[in-house]
């Protein structure tokens, strides 16, 4: 059972007169620079100053500095950058400057426990993720609550790593919700897995598969794509609300009767074997590999494998239908729409 910290737990003024560079100001980076900030710690962000993203930060009544000079600057080294550019990133800007007695800080472990970054014996190296996107983990801190957040400790050079890090996550909100003690590696391989064969990768494909099912058995494509796509978000709710017991409840006895009897022949031990698969190749370390080489590569694969996604029939059909509920903000009724467009992506969330 992990342990589970709250704000009773933590010390506030740990990070007190201590300078936290924020590296990265996408989805996570802005949200817990501001959260931060608010909490009255002294913040800065480092950034080309001359990004799309540094001028969001200024008018955020952020500061920005260019990265080796908050990197210089700062006592604790917050990075929120992509997992594919950390390594180069670090050599680069933070490297330099990581000083003894400095923090490093992440909110995924993939770098450092697949040692892309291997930071120096003198510093303490610590994890704080939240477990939510970045505009979730803002929002809810300025309604008054939090968002759960793991901790993990890789390096504890000063002896208070812990009491440092339980400080950053009491400044983004996150002991107000329970930060939950965990190691660089659990976080690491345990979200990739996730991510890959359920929250992603599997709904992704089961999404896909049904609607494929469905269109070619003859049923209209909009019709597939409500009962295959649209409603997903209803279950989902219900789930995250109160279990899988809470949707069982809220759904009618058909469907209940026909997720108990039918959902395991779908997804089956056949299943489950592949993803023990994927997660062997997490822990030996082949995914993370394979995805080094790709960027290394220029990504032209990973390109290759998004366009086509976005081609297939269920985008184009998603997307004429919710051109019709106006319910929904503009910006996100096109397919393909992606965060990216908007400035990197900082952690896996």
């Amino acid at each position: 059972m992990a342990t589970v910290f709250y704000q009773n737990d933590a010390n506030p003024s740990a990070l007190k007169g201590k300078t936290i560079a924020v590296f990265g100001y996408g989805s996570q980076g802005h949200a817990q620079a501001q959260n931060l900030r608010d909490s009255g710690y002294d913040v800065i962000i480092g950034l080309d100053p001359e990004r799309g993203s540094a001028k969001q930060a200024r008018a955020d009544g952020m500061t920005v500095v260019a990265p080796a000079e908050a990197a210089k600057r700062a006592d604790w080294i917050q990075i929120l950058t992509p997992d594919e550019t950390q390594a180069d990133f670090y050599e680069s800007a933070i490297k330099p400057h990581l000083t003894k007695g400095k923090i490093l800080g992440f909110s995924h472990g993939f770098s450092i426990h697949f040692k892309t970054i291997e930071p120096p014996k003198d510093v303490d190296v610590v994890m704080i993720a939240p477990k939510s996107p970045g505009h979730l983990l803002r929002r809810v801190y300025t309604q008054g609550g939090g968002v759960p957040s793991l901790l993990a400790i890789h390096q504890d050079a000063s002896g208070r790593a812990h009491e440092y890090a339980l400080s950053y996550a009491h400044g983004i909100g996150s002991t107000r919700a329970g930060v939950l003690q965990t190691t660089f590696k659990e976080e690491t391989e345990s979200d990739l897995f996730g991510e890959q064969a359920v929250l992603c990768g599997g709904l992704t494909s089961l999404i896909k598969k049904g609607f494929e099912t469905l269109v070619e058995a003859g049923y209209a494509p909009e019709i597939a794509y409500f009962e295959c796509c649209h409603e997903m978000k209803l279950i989902v709710d219900l789930i995250y609300e109160g279990g899988l017991s809470r949707m069982r409840y809220s759904i009618s006895n058909t469907a209940e009767y026909g997720d108990l009897t039918r959902g395991g022949v779908v997804v089956n031990d056949q299943a489950k074997a592949a993803m023990k698969e994927i997660l062997a190749r997490i822990q030996d370390g082949s995914f993370a590999k394979e995805w080094i080489e790709e960027n290394k590569k220029g990504g032209k694969n990973f390109a290759a494998l998004r366009e086509k996604e976005k081609q297939h029939p269920i985008e184009k059909v998603g997307e004429q239908l919710r051109a019709m509920m106006s319910w929904l903000p503009a910006e996100k009724k096109k397919a393909g729409e992606t965060a990216k467009d908007a400035g990197p992506r900082a952690v896996n969330a």
